[in-house]
Order: structure tokens, then C-alpha cells, then sequence
């Protein structure tokens, strides 16, 4: 394929792949995020509304310590 090239090792086994990222780059992103999607499977899930809650409760913490009354 064109703008697709393998490294190989002495022995001629394919050991790396090299693409042209302005032919491939979109395709090589949504393989990226496959594989780390992959990689997480096992990773217990949150629920949405529960890691939006601690989000927001942190940046409130956060912004109400940064603007403290003074005198």
C-alpha cells in the first residue's frame, strides 16, 4: 500500500510499521483510541452524573477559595 512502509529485523521479520500521516493520520487517530479503549476494558465504570457531580464540586471548591472575603 502507498504511504504505508515495514521495518524489518535482520531476519526479515516485519518488527515496525511506518505511515504517512497526511495520508493516514485520521485513521491512525481512531485506531489510537481503539486501542486505549481496549486497554480499559477492565477498568471499572463510573456513572456520568456522578463524575459530573465531583467535577463541579471541585471547581466550585476551588473558584469559592480563590475569591475568600477579606476583612
Amino acid at each position: 500500500m502507498k504511504g504505508i512502509n515495514y521495518l524489518t529485523n535482520q531476519k526479515g521479520e516485519k518488527t515496525a510499521v511506518v505511515f504517512d500521516l497526511k495520508k493516514y493520520k485520521e485513521e491512525l487517530e481512531d485506531f489510537i483510541d481503539g486501542l486505549e479503549a481496549a486497554s480499559r476494558v477492565n477498568e471499572p465504570s463510573v456513572d456520568f452524573e456522578k463524575a459530573v457531580d465531583k467535577i463541579v464540586a471541585k471547581k466550585t471548591k476551588r473558584v469559592s477559595r480563590h475569591h475568600k472575603k477579606v476583612g
